[in-house]
């Protein structure tokens, strides 16, 4: 009797990074594992082409499914980059250890799902961005078609069955394991033309008091609204700097705030950077509708990493201070050094941020002497202009 080989793949050797690495941060967890389990039996009976992975955190679906079941043609969509670029490293390790096969990677369209008959999904927290997943593969993906949608069930809600049963006649869960369960879903519902159109994506949303259209993607933060963040810090581009030559939305989500830097500094040319394509997409979007699409560039970027030094006068963020479900204040170092870097000599960084994260401090250590605007009892917005060091 012949000893099979082992796996060149375990899953101990996932790794976050570039995403943030600590103690009680994991790069696997109990719903992938789940997720492959119940999808073993579909798995081994696919054909090329026939399998698409959806938001897989950090490699764990996509290497584990090539790992078991070498599938071919395997495709795949990861909303942020980091995601992305984790999966990317862990599979090029899994590969010099042997691990055979690879995947694609691309948007979250009909191309991603067309023809497929397994779906293994990461489900998202936010109902419109499973509701924009569900339909997209009811729609376009094979008639027979399974859709296997796990995650943990303190992020789980009723709420997706309900988003799941409009799109497909059969939502049934599996047994809970290790605090994680898998909704399946089958018998896509092809919807009616009218019902097509209904349920497309990006949705647009008219702020009259703006003067602004917002467009969103399912999964974009705060999605056709403007978060109460945001308009707070929209409340002070009177004391910003009256003519700035390059502007920076970082961390740009929706692109409201690159929309109103384009529409106030009309000779600017603004930048509007994001890791996740749900947020650049709807970016393109914002600014389509709003017809402001001349000295204005979107772009997927892991902050700023792509931009050069000096290269901007007035850069806006509203940090994020979450990674997954974790609240991490420290998030937000990576983007107050990426527009440390980026800014000119006397550049200046507004930021906005929740009135418990000290970052004014932060701040001045990072970039440079900071002052705080405003405070509402919820939200500072602080200014901080780039230090002028020795010689310059």
């Amino acid at each position: 009797m012949t000893t099979p080989s082992p796996s060149p793949f375990s899953f101990e050797d996932l790794r976050r990074a570039p995403d943030v690495e600590g103690p009680n941060l994991v790069a696997v967890d109990a719903s992938d594992r789940l997720i492959l389990d119940e999808a073993a039996d579909l798995l081994s009976a696919a054909g090329p082409g026939e399998v698409v992975v959806i938001g897989d955190h950090y490699g764990a679906l996509t290497l584990g499914v090539l790992a078991a079941h070498r599938v071919e043609g395997l495709r795949v969509t990861q909303d942020p980059l980091v995601a992305e670029l984790a999966l990317a490293g862990n599979a090029e390790r899994a590969a010099r250890a042997g691990l055979e096969g690879t995947y694609s990677s691309g948007d979250l369209d009909a191309e991603l799902v067309r023809g497929a008959r397994v779906v293994l999904l990461q489900l998202p927290r936010g109902l419109a961005a499973l509701d924009e997943i569900a339909a997209l593969v009811a729609a376009h993906a094979s008639p027979d078609v399974v859709l296997l949608a796990g995650g943990r069930l303190k992020h789980m809600t009723l709420g997706m069955n309900e988003v799941l049963g409009r799109h497909f006649e059969s939502v049934t869960a599996s047994l809970a394991r290790q605090k994680s369960r898998v909704l399946r879903a089958s018998g896509p519902i092809q919807p009616t033309t009218a019902e097509l159109t209904s349920q497309e994506y990006p949705r647009g949303e008219f702020h009259e008091d703006l003067d602004l259209w917002v467009a969103a993607h399912g999964a974009a933060f705060a999605g056709t609204s403007i978060d109460i963040g945001t308009r707070y810090l929209l409340t002070y581009l009177d004391q910003m700097p009256e003519d700035p030559s390059d502007v920076v939305d970082l961390g740009c989500g929706t692109g409201v705030l690159a929309a109103v830097a384009a529409k106030r500094w009309l000779t600017a040319q603004v930048l509007a950077s994001d890791s996740s394509r749900a947020a650049v997409a709807s970016a393109r979007a914002t600014l389509d509708l709003n017809g402001l699409t001349s000295g204005v560039e979107v772009v997927r970027d892991d902050g700023l990493k792509s931009r050069p030094a000096a290269s901007a006068d007035l850069i806006l963020c509203n940090p994020p201070f979450h990674s997954g479900a974790a609240v991490m204040p420290d998030i937000a170092l990576r983007p107050f050094d990426d527009a440390s870097r980026v800014l000119r000599p006397g550049g200046e960084l507004w930021t906005v941020f929740n009135s418990r994260l000290s970052h004014a401090s932060t701040l001045r250590k990072r970039v440079g002497p900071t002052e705080v605007m405003g405070d509402n009892g919820k939200f500072t917005v602080t200014r901080s202009v780039k230090r002028v060091k020795a010689g310059e």
